[in-house]
């Protein structure tokens, strides 16, 4: 037989040029960094937008007041209207409940600044001192319990 004419033979295409695969990869890089530059972007903005502006005011400005409980202070009460212990069973013995509420009472500045643990932020309660006491009077005195706290 003898040799093949490669006139014949199919004619195979020639494989790409490493300058067409170089420029694919520019072009792949420069969108890349152009979409995380675009999203970084964004979010600075998106942030910016949300933030108030707190670098104009002072610091003391920003914190809130304290409640108006804690201003009393530690609030040594000699006489304390009567325990609401209308349920039973009580949650712990009667004297643990009836120390937690004295607790409440004479130490406001305490409870105001611990949060509600059960939930009842949503009946308007705004620290611990309400889940056991109600109202005071001018001197700072417990006047009315808030039975809740016996739960």
């Amino acid at each position: 037989m003898g040799r093949k004419s490669s006139a014949k033979s199919p004619r195979t295409p020639a494989p790409p040029t490493s300058t067409d695969s170089a420029f694919s990869s520019s072009i792949l890089i420069v969108g890349v960094v152009a979409l995380v530059a675009l999203a970084g972007g964004f979010t600075y903005w998106r942030s910016a937008r949300l933030q108030p502006e707190t670098a104009s005011q002072p610091a003391a400005e920003a914190v809130a007041p304290p409640p108006a409980a804690a201003l009393l202070g530690p609030h040594p009460q000699a006489n304390l209207p009567p325990f609401p212990f209308n349920q039973e069973p009580l949650p712990r013995s009667p004297e643990v409940v009836r120390a937690a509420y004295r607790f409440a009472a004479e130490h406001p500045e305490v409870l105001s600044y611990v949060p509600c643990y059960c939930g009842c932020e949503h009946s308007g309660h705004r620290g611990g001192e309400d889940c056991f006491v109600t109202a005071r009077n001018d001197k700072g005195d417990v006047t009315e319990w808030e039975p809740h706290g016996a739960t």
